[in-house]
């Protein structure tokens, strides 16, 4: 599996972009939004990959960060819904455009995108929205750097190895801030998200970042 490429961009087209990675060149398809803020021929870039493999065909779509990649996966799950159709949303609505249709019970949004028809629309919204606040916890415990842009670390050569640190374990306070975070990206007021993510963790003290998002969203859902 390709999770990854980094190198230097030889061609723009359309809908893809060439990449040189040591001489070896790859087609990547990425959406509009990603292609328009991609650099010229010749500069490094990096993207996080999906294959897709098919019996007469292999096709790589790339994204500038891992959320992205996994709102695309995600998406694959409804039917009806192929690696273009994932990619004509996420061009349409970015990662965190999708998030908020999604979790808010937008369908218009997502018809926005094109090639998307009301049905699957709909289709989307209904399957992914118990889905969507566990991909939304992964947004906000993303790193603030900027993920895609670490190409010269593949172009030059590589430092050597070092030995993983384990992962710290997350505290309560992490899962509440994320948790924030997460509803703030939505597009919910500081006051309000606040208010909603404190009282989900009374309710639920043992709670993790997803369990917080999908209590508080419920709390913040209109009345009636």
């Amino acid at each position: 599996m390709i999770g990854k490429i980094s190198g230097r961009i030889d061609y723009r087209g359309a809908d893809h972009v060439l990449i040189d990675v040591r001489g070896v060149g790859y087609i990547v398809h990425v959406s509009d939004r990603t292609l328009a803020g991609l650099p010229g021929p010749g500069e490094a870039v990096a993207l996080y990959t999906e294959l897709l493999v098919r019996e007469d065909l292999l096709q790589l779509f790339g994204f500038p960060t891992l959320l992205e990649k996994e709102w695309h996966r995600l998406l694959m799950t409804v039917q009806g819904v192929g690696a273009k159709a994932a990619m004509a949303i996420l061009g349409t609505l970015g990662a965190e455009g999708a998030a908020r249709a999604i979790s808010l019970g937008d369908a218009r949004s997502i018809q926005a995108a094109p090639g998307i028809g009301p049905k699957i629309a709909q289709r989307v919204v209904l399957e992914l929205k118990s889905k969507a606040p566990g991909v939304m916890a992964m947004g906000a415990a993303l790193s603030a750097r900027a993920e895609g842009n670490d190409a010269d670390a593949v172009i030059e050569p590589l430092p050597v190895a070092r030995k993983p640190t384990p992962a710290p374990t997350q505290s309560r306070a992490a899962y509440t801030a994320d948790a924030l975070s997460a509803l703030t990206n939505l597009g919910y007021g500081p006051v309000d998200a606040s208010q909603a993510v404190a009282q989900a963790a009374g309710e639920a003290p043992e709670a993790d970042t997803a369990t917080l998002i999908r209590i508080a969203l419920k709390l913040l859902a209109p009345k009636g």
